[in-house]
């Protein structure tokens, strides 16, 4: 057997994490500015973290949701405290597809409507009905096709009015990431998001906070529709809420009140998934992340600035992107190759950079310096 080929591959073999870098088989250093898709949220091999994960696994791995699992509770009291959530409810899952396909199918019983909004340039992921709220055509396959998905032009207010207009009373969510990633780091408005919530207000509508990629404390608050101050009606989570360990989860309101069978999983919320995710908020509430995401993601952004080939810096916190001319494509590819740097991207010509929370200046410097050395390079190339 092989494997099914689906991924695009750098011809590069990771076998060793510390914080902020990686190290390949041939014992090259690289500095991770991408940290797996914005998964590695508190550095790789963090020492609380392994010890964590190390001590649940020599008592139990894994045992099913048909008995009491005292951890899950822990992790939800702590999720609530430090999210500022204290009184939303959890459903854990494995993966950000998950959390948002579950996030779509409570919106649907609760309301009981099947219409959903979904925006320009989204992504939610390749399940079901997550990749039928994503717009990527290349990627739906016929059978996630759907007529139940309404796409409309990411942070149009007065598109979203004339929707709820015609289709308000038939509408069951929105769902809408706060900053979109595979979308190229747009960043949704204050306006925007508020008119979401008035509106699903209005009409009786689920508000959904696709935080995915943009949560966790990665915009320099731990939801990034927090900047807007709104308050959704689910939260979806998944990436850097493990650190790597596979692990998502929805934050249900207080509202919205469940019932046996409504919702299930096998693997979510296991003993070890929750202790890799209770390790993270603890590190990030130990640590001050969320305040350091802040003071570091400013750095980074004026940093940038002061690169005038870069255009349209844009993002939040550690979630970060800027295009690039034509003259300048090579970039991404020469700071992987030449510089060891990895940084991740957008099409057609984006640059995404989603570093751990807690990447320090010193390692924001080694990849401002190569981007000007990279610059310069290619400047002088053209």
């Amino acid at each position: 057997m092989k494997l099914f080929d689906v991924y695009p591959l750098n011809d590069i073999t990771i076998t060793k994490g510390e914080g902020s870098f990686v190290w390949d088989d041939k014992g090259n250093k690289y500095l991770d500015c991408y940290g797996g898709h914005a998964v590695i949220s508190i550095g790789h091999s963090h020492p609380h973290y392994v010890k964590a994960i190390e001590t649940q696994l020599s008592q139990i791995g894994f045992y099913s949701n048909s008995i009491h699992i005292p951890i899950q509770k822990q992790l939800a009291e702590k999720l609530g405290s430090v999210s500022g959530k204290k009184d939303y409810q959890l459903f854990l899952c494995n993966s950000g597809a998950e959390a948002n396909e579950n996030a779509i199918k409570l919106a649907s019983f609760y309301t009981g409507r099947n219409k959903v909004v979904a925006f320009s340039k989204s992504f939610h992921g390749r399940t079901s009905l997550a990749v039928a709220a994503t717009d990527n055509k290349s990627i739906v396959a016929p059978v996630n096709e759907t007529n139940n998905i309404s796409f409309l032009p990411f942070n149009d207010v007065a598109a979203l009015l004339e929707y709820f207009k015609q289709y308000g009373n038939e509408t069951a969510a929105v769902i809408v990431e706060g900053i979109q990633g595979v979308g190229g780091i747009n960043v949704a408005s204050t306006d925007f998001l508020k008119a979401i919530r008035t509106l699903c207000d209005e009409y009786g509508a689920v508000y959904i906070a696709d935080s995915v990629q943009c949560g966790y404390g990665r915009s320099g608050k731990f939801f990034s529709h927090d900047h807007a101050g709104v308050s959704a009606d689910i939260y979806s989570m998944a990436k850097g809420m493990g650190n790597g360990f596979p692990i998502g989860g929805i934050a249900i309101a207080p509202h919205i009140q469940p019932k046996h069978g409504m919702l299930g999983t096998t693997f979510g919320g296991n003993h070890l998934a929750c202790a890799a995710a209770m390790a993270v908020l603890d590190v990030i509430q130990n640590e001050n992340l969320i305040d350091s995401v802040n003071e570091t993601g400013e750095y980074l952004m004026n940093q940038l600035a002061q690169i005038p080939e870069l255009k349209n810096i844009r993002g939040k916190g550690l979630m970060i992107g800027f295009d690039v001319d034509d003259e300048h494509k090579g970039l991404r590819k020469n700071l992987l190759h030449k510089h060891k740097i990895f940084t991740g991207e957008a099409k057609p010509n984006v640059i995404r950079l989603l570093p751990a929370l807690n990447i320090r200046k010193e390692e924001i410097n080694i990849l401002i310096n190569a981007i000007k050395d990279e610059i310069a390079y290619l400047n002088n190339l053209n």
